[in-house]
């Protein structure tokens, strides 16, 4: 009887041996870094410190030197922070979801996703942190005991982000350092150096590839699954109730958690897709990173821009059915009003596009495919900027409205969180392996038994 390899095969392509495996993901971090690699990494870099002098200049002048203003006193700050979160939502759902129903081919892209969620939640925690003029002050969200007799006001949603975006950090960081530790130790018994030799030795915690490690190792990774699974869920909806909670006309529907979540796993997927492509072109992985990857994740991108474009319909049939002159006022204005550029920049890039990918020549297709998830990644950080800016800037009273207009200092640090992001991304796969070595080997042709003398198979 014949191994059929066709589902396998959607995994790994090439019918690469196990040792080919080891060696194409490991190359990245044995070898000297390229010119490629250099050059995305001065980019990165150059973008982190045009970010770190605004930050700075914003530390020493003060938030004036932002575009803020009443009455919109949210702006890129908190726009920034609701699209980095969004970002991260991605690689717990690859890992933690995926994992949980059995789905080969996260194999593939659930490492990357991961570590992508760690430096996506990092970049998102600066800005809370810088928005509030006081980053000094920050330690007072922490519930603890201190001389001042202070204690957080746990009825503010904004003190539920802390807790949510913290414990999603945690159980995350702790997801991707389990996946990591068989990785550790092939690394350790692979190489020659005495130094990464010790380091590995370390981080791999007596790692010895036995059958009892295996089953310790299973249990902790699925128990870390189940708990991340509901955070996904939870994150989300608790950094949208920090606008569901006010009575700002536009804000104020329970429709935004589930829509949060949506739009969250969305942009996930694209940045994931848009850093993929490129990982894979850089580092020759197209046999471990396949185009069947890709397409599952574009699929899901369908998927989630159609729940997207189902929410911003819905969002104006509820402040239709409502009766209430201010809540129609705020969608009309969103439409027709002076942002409208903002909201069908957000509709086109979030509804119109994605629905090329209903071709499947589009998503196998590489340049086409990162052209989308470069507008899809756009779009969301517009449907955040049209969300807050818009609902603010024309409130009750109409003597009170403004215009809202960034600055350079907004830009630079805007660009400055890319430049965190990606510098980040860059290290972690120059120094840690991209895809998981174990997770590839366990499905990867060949590598189970046949049970060719079954004939009843």
């Amino acid at each position: 009887m014949e191994v059929d390899y066709s589902t396998e095969a959607a995994v790994v392509e090439g019918n690469l041996r196990l040792a080919e495996i080891d060696r194409i993901i490991s190359r990245p971090i044995e070898e000297r870094p390229g010119k490629k690699y250099l050059l995305a990494l001065s980019i990165s870099s150059s973008f982190l410190l045009i970010g770190a002098i605004c930050v700075g200049l914003t530390f020493f002048y003060g938030v004036g030197m932002w575009g803020n203003n009443q009455p919109v006193g949210w702006a890129f700050g908190i726009v920034n922070f609701v699209f980095w979160i969004g970002i991260g939502h991605a690689g717990t759902l690859i890992s933690a979801i995926l994992f949980l129903l059995r789905q080969k081919w996260r194999t593939g892209v659930a490492r990357f996703a991961e570590a992508m969620t760690i430096f996506a939640v990092m970049t998102a925690g600066l800005f809370p942190i810088i928005h509030t003029g006081r980053p000094w002050l920050a330690g007072y969200l922490t519930p603890y005991p201190n001389q001042h007799g202070l204690w957080v006001n746990l009825n503010s949603p904004l003190v539920w982000d802390v807790f949510a975006v913290s414990t999603y950090f945690t159980i995350s960081l702790l997801f991707w350092y389990i996946g990591l530790v068989p990785d550790f130790a092939s690394l350790r018994d692979k190489t020659i150096s005495k130094v990464k030799k010790t380091i590995y030795s370390v981080f791999s915690l007596g790692w010895r590839h036995s059958n009892r490690h295996w089953q310790h190792y299973e249990k902790a990774y699925m128990i870390l699954a189940g708990l991340s699974t509901p955070l996904v869920l939870s994150v989300h909806s608790i950094v949208s109730f920090d606008f569901a909670t006010s009575i700002l006309p536009g804000w104020h529907t329970t429709i935004f958690p589930p829509y949060f979540v949506a739009g969250a796993i969305f942009s996930g997927f694209a940045m994931v897709v848009t850093v993929l492509v490129f990982v894979r072109k850089v580092f020759d992985m197209e046999n471990i990173i396949t185009l069947n990857h890709l397409e599952r994740m574009n699929k899901i991108i369908l998927a989630t821009g159609m729940m997207v474009g189902y929410a911003y319909g819905m969002e104006f049939f509820i402040a239709w059915y409502s009766g209430v002159q201010y809540e129609q006022f705020v969608f009309i204005n969103r439409a027709f009003g002076p942002y409208a550029w903002a909201y069908w920049t957000m509709v086109s890039c979030n509804v119109i596009f994605p629905q090329l990918f209903w071709f499947r020549k589009i998503r196998r297709s590489v340049p086409a495919m990162f052209i989308i998830v470069i507008l899809v990644n756009v779009g969301m950080w517009f449907e955040r900027f049209v969300i807050i800016v818009s609902s603010l800037h024309r409130d009750f009273l109409p003597s009170s409205w403004g215009m809202f207009v960034p600055t350079l200092v907004d830009l630079g640090i805007l660009l400055g969180s890319f430049g965190l992001f990606f510098t980040l991304v860059l290290l972690f796969a120059k120094t840690l392996p991209v895809v998981s070595i174990s997770e590839i080997k366990a499905v990867a042709p060949g590598s189970q038994p046949s049970h060719a003398g079954n004939h009843n198979e």
